[in-house]
């Protein structure tokens, strides 16, 4: 409508010009998106949120204010990587534990490229053959991606454009970790039952003693990363 059709109105009166997409209140946009991470399996992206929810929302200022909301709380409101998820308490996470627990442990070779490619990501395979010593199993790689605990990068600008690998936002979830400056070291990853303690059959002590120097070197964060 342009403003030779708007009507004549009486003088000290303006016209009603107000979008007719005007943001629902805050308290609003918050239980909106409370109600997207309730209903989502896998953490929610900003991006997500904001194509879910109405026209001139804004999911960022919304999320971290409930996130202030349920401090304190039995859930809480977690960022994953980049994406936003409810959560138990962390100090109340032996409530949701069985009596008995079957831990799924990767081989040595499985721990050993997860490792490397956690804290030298993004990495080739080739990358990963020269920090192990020894050529990785396409097995092993394809083993990982099927757990989703890692994927595909981008192709490194090199001759051949190999492709690089980086772990998942479900490898991050699975660790309570937020991004992957905060991944576990090699007692963590032992506390949760994926690297085996004892040296590999016909080993000797001295022989298993060298190995642990050797896991723990893969799990130091290079200073440069």
């Amino acid at each position: 409508m342009s403003d030779e059709d708007l009507p004549n109105l009486p003088e000290g009166l303006e016209p009603i010009t107000e979008s007719l997409f005007e943001a629902p209140p805050e308290a609003e946009q918050e239980r909106m998106v409370e109600a997207i991470l309730f209903a989502s399996a896998d953490p929610v992206s900003i991006g997500e949120l904001n194509a879910r929810m109405p026209h001139g929302a804004d999911a960022a200022s919304a999320v971290q204010a409930l996130a202030k909301r349920y401090e304190g709380r039995g859930v809480q409101i977690t960022r994953v990587g980049e994406a936003w998820a409810i959560r138990t308490a962390a100090d109340l996470g032996f409530l949701m534990q069985k009596e008995t627990v079957e831990t799924r442990k990767l081989s040595r070779a499985a721990i050993e490229t997860l490792a490397i490619i956690a804290y030298h990501q993004p990495v080739t395979r080739a990358e990963i053959e020269e920090i192990r010593g020894v050529s990785v199993s396409r097995g092993t790689v394809d083993q990982l991606l099927e757990m989703e605990w890692i994927k595909f990068g981008r192709r490194k600008m090199t001759p051949g454009r190999p492709v690089t690998y980086i772990v998942t936002p479900g490898f991050l979830d699975h660790f309570g970790l937020e991004s992957a400056r905060d991944l576990p070291g090699l007692k963590e990853l032992r506390a949760s039952g994926l690297l085996d303690n004892r040296p590999p059959p016909g080993a000797s002590a001295s022989d298993g003693a060298g190995e642990t120097e050797e896991q723990e070197e893969l799990f130091q964060e290079e200073d440069e990363t």
